[in-house]
């Protein structure tokens, strides 16, 4: 026997039923999409490393440390599979020249792939939903945003996520902050892990989004980048605000909230839980200005958020969410392999009707179709609400057996096929 084969480490199988709450979760996230005019995009895997290096920033740890990059052994090209899909999304927009006839809402979903050190709600291969809206300067659409993930928490049923704001403003105004920051943290060289001195003059923003414990308190008491806006940025930052302000939408100002990756600019947010340990990011996003200016396109505005769906699905157990585990309205029992041909037909005229049919099948095909005894244990587990059972007597009269199986009584009653078309929708589970 050849030796068992397993899944690569932190990247999972997901199997029936849990896949069902993934189904549900993407069916919400279609509506709520379409609920505010965002189109879907799906773009490649894999992209040129370039790609995230000139977006994301050389300096960040998405770059540094967690990509998974290789050399195309055909032609020498080198390649990584998506650590996030923002870039992405971007390349495509100005490959395609997508803004040329205007703005684009665009929204995606997929799986993304980083190499760390798998854990609850983080994984190697994981997936993200995201939004994108690229064209718009506004403060209104980075508001938008922000309503859209809210709207999508209200349609799933998640609760007790908490939204934290920061902006970070426009280039100078961050050179300036930059040059406080690397004047203070200068001062406290013996305070720094090694990560915050690498980065002290390359990127000391990024010693603001350090995971160590031990660098929160020197963090908590550097210089602050809103301190360092100008009146503009100011004035969209209190925008967005303000429409969440009358939207009934609460929030806190967090002056240490700068992302994982160096293309934002002004508004940045995260949702964040307590629910789920140290990985309590549920959804994050901001505005990248430049972002596509830097990809080799036309400067445009844009603004957009990603949310992991393990963290979603993970959380909504926490908090009880019922299970979204499909069941069929109906099992067929067969008396008899013979009768198949004369069955299945009927089966499929249900199905085309929008009834969900679950046929029974032995394992052993040689076997036949087991005993009317173990069909009816079967379609019992199933959880279908009816049974539809082909015997010889049923069948030698053009007709069905209809049980139910989830009243209590059993009640049965006979239909016949040739009027289908009246009695089939009966079978039909409302959604």
């Amino acid at each position: 026997m050849a030796d068992k084969l397993s899944a690569v480490k932190g990247m999972n199988d997901i199997l029936p039923p849990d896949s069902a709450r993934w189904e549900a979760l993407e069916a919400s996230v279609r509506d709520v999409m379409r609920l505010h005019a965002y189109r879907n995009i799906r773009t490649p895997i894999v992209e040129p490393t370039a790609l995230f290096i000139r977006g994301l920033g050389e300096v960040t740890d998405i770059v540094e440390k967690e990509m998974y990059s290789f050399e195309d052994r055909l032609n020498g090209e080198q390649l990584t599979l998506r650590p996030e899909s923002t870039a992405g999304v971007v390349r495509a927009v100005v490959e395609h020249n997508m803004l040329y006839e205007g703005p684009k809402r665009l929204y995606y979903m997929g799986p993304m792939f980083r190499h760390e050190r798998p854990q609850r709600g983080r994984y190697r291969q994981f997936h993200q939903i995201g939004a994108e809206a690229l064209g718009f300067g506004g403060p209104e659409v980075d508001a938008e945003l922000i309503l859209l993930a809210c709207a999508l928490w209200r349609a799933i049923g998640l609760r007790d996520v908490r939204l934290e704001l920061n902006s970070l403003g426009q280039p100078p105004e961050r050179l300036q902050h930059r040059a406080a920051l690397i004047a203070y943290f200068e001062q406290h060289t013996d305070h720094l892990d090694e990560d915050a001195k690498r980065r002290l003059h390359s990127n000391p923003l990024r010693i603001l989004d350090s995971k160590n414990p031990a660098m929160k308190a020197l963090n908590d008491a550097a210089p602050k980048l809103l301190d360092f806006l100008g009146s503009e940025s100011l004035a969209h930052f209190n925008a967005v605000k303000a429409i969440l302000d009358a939207n009934g939408v609460a929030y806190t100002i967090n002056p240490r909230l700068v992302r994982g990756m160096d293309y934002y600019n002004l508004t940045v947010f995260e949702f964040i839980t307590e629910q789920l340990g140290s990985q309590g990011t549920v959804c994050g996003g901001g505005r990248y200005d430049y972002l596509i200016e830097q990809i080799g396109g036309k400067p445009a505005p844009a603004v957009g958020w990603a949310l992991g769906v393990e963290r979603v699905l993970e959380l909504l157990r926490e908090q009880g969410a019922q299970s979204s585990e499909v069941v069929p309205d109906v099992y067929a029992i067969v008396a008899q392999t013979d009768f198949l041909p004369q069955v299945l037909p009927v089966l499929q005229q249900l199905r085309a009707m929008g009834v969900s049919v679950q046929m029974h099948a032995p394992a052993d095909s040689a076997a036949g179709m087991g005993s009317m005894k173990s069909q009816f244990k079967k379609a019992d587990s199933s959880g279908a609400s009816f049974a539809l059972i082909f015997g010889a007597d049923e069948l030698a009269l053009g007709q069905v057996t209809v049980k139910s199986l989830r009243d209590g009584q059993g009640a049965q009653r006979s239909e016949i096929l040739a009027d289908i078309s009246h009695w089939g929708h009966s079978l039909q589970s409302p959604l």
